[in-house]
């Protein structure tokens, strides 16, 4: 009964492995390449787990993926591993295509070669969970519905072009081949063990530090958030139930501007880790330069996973965001751990010379 999960030492991936492996539903191996957003320290305390075998590697080496299929044999393949940061895919898309629209061909074609070599029933029951995001929709206006699966692919960053391309990748390897792919389009993602290059990280990071909390534009652009928890169950839903051949929108329910998000992080800073002057995270807000083609509103339409899977999240945004910053107050030592100098170098490019 063992799962191939990639990507299984970043954010969402390790949250899966670790709830999946705390609810004991069978081995778990991990092909994950450890890049600055991977990390091992994510799983720590399963790394001497019996149920948990680790690969360190390329979703793009072919045979690498041709030998953990063989020598394991999973009835599933979970696929997280991508570049995710929109900002680093505008600084420099090459890397987004090759790990988000090679590494899925990679993946599609290995799981199609082991596919075809099970037997009747085991080839009825393998799964292959393609996990994907709603930024491939485009944008929505004020007024607009939620996307739902049915929305026409309008990708306006090189991520979300290069997720596009991979989410029709599995399309055409259902339709084509025949193989069981399920995709699944989800909000934005918080929780523990997020890379603070993202909104909700990079803030608190900064924040105990006493540096600027950077803010894109007006701080209005609209996101739906999910907590990475509610995400995690939604794909394990797809798993065991969902129609091979459909996508399922996995959202929070939960729409917040940046700057609201900002500004609910700073309250509960406030109130659980005063900053020593008494006055409020809050003045420490900086607006910087928008960045190019940025989105200005996503929302997602759950009914179809509610309908056909009982799926629905159960995190509020106002509890999710608190748990969250707690847990970043309580590993703060993770954070130093993870953040390279390229991460720092980075960051310093981005925003220090883009204050308004």
């Amino acid at each position: 009964m063992t799962i191939l999960v990639t990507g299984g030492a970043g954010f969402i991936g390790a949250n899966f492995v670790r709830d999946w492996l705390c609810e004991d539903r069978g081995p778990v191996v991990v092909l994950d390449k450890l890049t600055y957003a991977g990390n091992l320290g994510n799983l720590a305390e399963f790394l001497e787990d019996p149920r948990l075998v680790f690969a360190q590697g390329d979703i793009c080496a072919a045979d690498l993926v041709a030998r953990l299929l063989e020598e394991h044999a999973p009835r599933a393949v979970v696929h997280f591993a991508a570049e995710s940061h929109v900002d680093r895919s505008i600084d420099s898309a090459a890397d987004f295509i090759r790990t988000n629209v090679e590494g899925t061909h990679c993946l599609l074609s290995g799981a199609l070669n082991h596919w075809r070599t099970l037997s009747p029933v085991a080839a009825r029951e393998f799964r292959f969970v393609h996990v994907s995001t709603d930024e491939v929709y485009g944008t929505l206006e004020p007024d607009d519905p939620p996307f739902r699966e049915t929305n026409p692919y309008r990708p306006n960053s090189p991520y979300s072009a290069s997720k596009a391309a991979a989410d029709h990748l599995a399309r055409a390897w259902f339709q084509t081949h025949g193989l069981p792919v399920l995709t699944t389009n989800c909000s934005n993602n918080y929780g523990p063990y997020q890379f603070p290059e993202k909104l909700i990280p990079l803030v608190v990071r900064n924040a105990i530090r006493g540096q600027a909390l950077p803010i894109y534009g007006d701080g209005r652009n609209v996101r739906d958030w999910i907590y990475v928890s509610d995400h995690c169950a939604g794909v394990r839903r797809v798993l065991e139930a969902g129609r091979p051949g459909e996508v399922y929108n996995l959202g929070g329910g939960q729409e917040k501007t940046n700057i609201e998000v900002v500004h609910a992080i700073c309250a509960h800073l406030d109130a659980v880790s005063p900053r020593p002057d008494g006055k409020s995270y809050a003045e420490q807000i900086s607006f910087v330069k928008d960045r190019p083609g940025h989105d200005r509103r996503y929302a997602i339409d759950s009914t179809k996973a509610l309908r056909e899977l009982g799926w629905r999240p159960g995190e509020s945004f106002d509890a999710g965001v608190r748990k969250t910053v707690d847990w970043y107050l309580d590993h703060l030592p993770w954070v130093e751990r993870i953040e390279s100098g390229d991460y720092r170098e980075w960051v310093k490019r981005q925003y220090e010379d883009l204050h308004l």
